[in-house]
């Protein structure tokens, strides 16, 4: 961790966790066996994430497409998340970090979503890193969730269509009080977005990596911070040097 510059790590890390599958396939074992791997992974990237002073992590962690799955996958799944708050609630609250979710918490099982929210609650007052996880999520739905809301409201001339800007949209996502990510990591070597943070990637940096989630290390998370640290960041606009 010496070698970064502190100055300019990202404030808001985004991470699509992919390969649990194709790794498990290669070590000739279940997916299973995969994810349970790729939790190890999990933990790793949380605790460097807070230790390094990440401000916001947020864990593709489930999408709407996932449960399209077979049902025994889905329900490793679900107990596999169930077992990571179980686990790590303590370690969560004692290293001051907010637990926040985004997507259809209501399309968990009925216990999960109630474990779910009581950890929600239980670490709302938390100031260190906030850890989002993506369950459930869809971010085609997310958009026109928030565009079916906006536009009933015109309907209801609650609203000015007028005065419906990029900002005023970013309120109404799911992720309306968190800052667009800096940066987003990618495994598998997939160079695709998979309906994640459609609208909240525009100019986030990206940061491929051909490791499957399950080999994903300590090594590996510096690594793309520090590919980020020497990202000349434009936004649109010229480089510095022109």
């Amino acid at each position: 961790m010496g070698c970064l510059d502190r100055d300019k790590l990202p404030c808001h890390l985004a991470i699509i966790m992919d390969g649990n599958g194709r790794w498990a396939q290669q070590k000739h074992l279940s997916r299973i066996k995969g994810h349970q791997k790729g939790l190890e992974s999990l933990r790793v990237v949380v605790e460097t994430c807070a230790e390094l002073g990440i401000k916001i992590l947020t864990l593709y962690a489930f999408s709407k497409e996932n449960w399209q799955r077979p049902p025994q996958e889905i329900n490793f799944l679900m107990n596999l998340l169930s077992e990571f708050i179980d686990k790590e609630l303590d370690e969560i609250r004692e290293n001051n970090i907010r637990l926040n979710v985004i997507g259809c918490l209501d399309d968990l099982p009925k216990p999960l979503q109630k474990k779910t929210r009581k950890s929600l609650e239980e670490t709302k007052s938390n100031t260190g890193m906030v850890l989002t996880l993506a369950l459930s999520y869809s971010s085609r739905s997310e958009i026109v969730e928030t565009v079916k809301s906006i536009a009933r409201e015109a309907q209801e001339k609650t609203i000015d269509p007028e005065k419906i800007t990029e900002n005023f949209i970013s309120s109404r996502l799911y992720t309306n009080d968190l800052p667009d990510p800096d940066l987003l990591i990618r495994t598998s070597g997939e160079f695709r977005i998979s309906n994640f943070l459609l609208w909240q990637v525009s100019y986030t940096e990206f940061h491929v990596i051909s490791k499957l989630w399950p080999e994903f290390d300590k090594a590996d998370l510096l690594e793309a911070i520090e590919v980020f640290n020497k990202r000349e960041r434009r936004f649109g606009k010229t480089g510095s040097a022109n």
